[in-house]
């Protein structure tokens, strides 16, 4: 039985990658095709061609669209220079936004270079044959031009310009393809201030420490407030404040239509939020899984305000040396495969722009509609935060923070954990559900390997949404229990 076993299970993976292999060429044609319908729908309702993440030509229009300019270092990474508050921002971008290597893409290159090369030869003949010297100038003066139309800056000079540079003003109208209800563009009244949606309950006075929610990918404050929130001893609620947020692009908060969702943008979104206006000095963070990248970045930048940090199921896959740390974390959120159905809904948002701005279209467009038969379906007897979290975002906001922040942050998360472990005291708790399929549990034990002080509890029959969902109020307890025992040793 254990022979058979063994080959019942290559023979599922085998399947699993050939049918991959034919789905996924599929939609890598479908996502072009879709590329060019798109061009003439914005064309039709918005009067102009929007750019795309496509070709690299396009690439750079989108990036440098909104007022940004497009950086790139020989050897290093990109980065965008933000034009905002009257200085320039230079901001990492991940490369995985206008290269995500595929069948297609390959075949279009190859085929791109190929007659760039017929034509470079062709113009090189015929310069020869009609002016000697003079045409060898010309041609050396035209093939930069041939190779690439990008402009190759040291980002130092960028750097010595900050603060030379006003803001190009944006414009907060939603796009044709976005939802316009006014849950979700109420941030772009003139009266509204633009900051994320907050959600805080417990001590109002006397506040002996906040606590910071931050949640994960595609998801609201209601992943909270709906769950551990309601489950809280009143002594709990008497004590600590509790905070969370809809991050910048989701839920209730702002989605700028011009913004690339760079880590820098979000973290100065929970600043602005948050920790200045509730005059934040002291306090606890809990993020789940994209949060926990935020979470760390906050924690790096405030050592001495943290005083514990609880991560569930955080992103972090350690990267193989020789790899490129974007790429790598993409193939491994987003493994191109049909199975697990999680895996094929990740790879189908991390790798098709176009694809994932239709399913947008249909479900977050309309996402009013689905969540009144939502609630028609289940009698109002169950809860459907989770698919109001699911459903409250535009597709620049989702596409940009997944490549931006969980991929374009593979090579900062190790540098990360290193200066919690070195720099920080706070306790450092970490939990993943042991049938996670999108993030597996070496994450976490990732994680611990880098901390030393950090406690891993991995719970058994619970996966990436019901680490949490199912059991919020054990989940509470032991929220309980950290807060209490940090304050009892800081």
């Amino acid at each position: 039985m254990g022979s058979v076993g063994v080959a019942m299970k290559v023979f599922g993976r085998v399947l699993n990658d050939v049918v991959s292999f034919f789905v996924f060429s599929a939609l890598d044609l479908l996502d072009v095709l879709l590329c060019m319908v798109y061009k003439l729908a914005d064309y039709a309702f918005e009067s102009e061609w929007k750019p795309c993440y496509c070709s690299s030509s396009s690439a750079g229009d989108r990036i440098t669209g909104g007022g940004n300019i497009l950086v790139s270092e020989r050897g290093g990474p990109s980065r965008v220079v933000c034009l905002c508050n009257s200085k320039i921002q230079l901001e990492d971008i991940s490369d995985t936004l206008f290269d995500r290597p595929s069948l297609v893409s390959d075949v279009c290159k190859s085929t791109a270079e190929e007659l760039k090369r017929l034509k470079s030869s062709s113009s090189s003949s015929s310069l020869s044959s009609s002016s000697g010297k003079k045409s060898q100038f010309v041609l050396q003066k035209s093939r930069p031009a041939l190779r690439s139309s990008a402009v190759t800056i040291n980002s130092t000079i960028v750097e010595m310009l900050q603060g030379k540079i006003g803001r190009l003003k944006s414009t907060p109208i939603p796009r044709w393809s976005d939802c316009d209800c006014t849950t979700c563009t109420s941030w772009s009244s003139s009266s509204s201030k633009e900051t994320l949606f907050v959600h805080a309950e417990g001590a109002k006075e006397n506040v002996k420490e906040d606590v910071l929610f931050i949640h994960g990918f595609i998801s609201s404050s209601k992943f909270w407030t709906e769950t551990v929130f309601e489950n809280f001893r009143e002594e709990t609620k008497r004590d600590y404040r509790l905070i969370a947020i809809d991050l910048l692009g989701f839920g209730r908060s702002p989605k700028p239509a011009d913004s690339l969702y760079t880590l820098r943008e979000h973290l100065d979104m929970i600043e602005r939020s948050v920790l200045e206006p509730y005059n934040v000095k002291s306090f606890h963070i809990v993020a789940h899984s994209l949060g926990c990248i935020l979470a760390l970045a906050i924690a790096v930048k405030y050592p001495n305000s943290i005083k514990s940090l609880t991560l569930l199921a955080p992103p972090y896959f350690p990267v193989p040396k020789g790899e490129m740390g974007t790429q790598f974390v993409l193939r491994r959120v987003a493994p191109r495969r049909v199975w697990p159905l999680i895996a094929f809904g990740a790879s189908v948002a991390g790798w098709y722009e176009h694809i994932s701005r239709t399913i947008c279209l249909v479900i977050c467009k309309n996402h009013r509609i689905w969540d009144f038969f939502a609630k028609q379906i289940t009698r109002h007897r169950v809860k459907t935060f989770l698919i109001e979290g699911f459903m409250c975002h535009t597709h620049n906001a989702a596409w940009h923070t997944l490549h931006n922040i969980i991929c374009g942050s593979a090579d900062k998360i190790g540098g990360y954990l290193d200066m919690v472990n070195e720099r920080l005291t706070c306790d450092v708790t970490v939990f993943h559900g042991r049938d996670d399929e999108l993030l597996p549990v070496e994450c976490s034990e990732a994680v611990r390997s880098k901390i030393s002080r950090a406690h891993l509890k991995v719970v058994e029959n619970k996966d990436h949404i019901t680490i949490v969902v199912g059991r919020q109020k054990a989940f509470a307890r032991e929220l309980e229990e950290i807060w209490n025992n940090s304050s009892k040793y800081n």
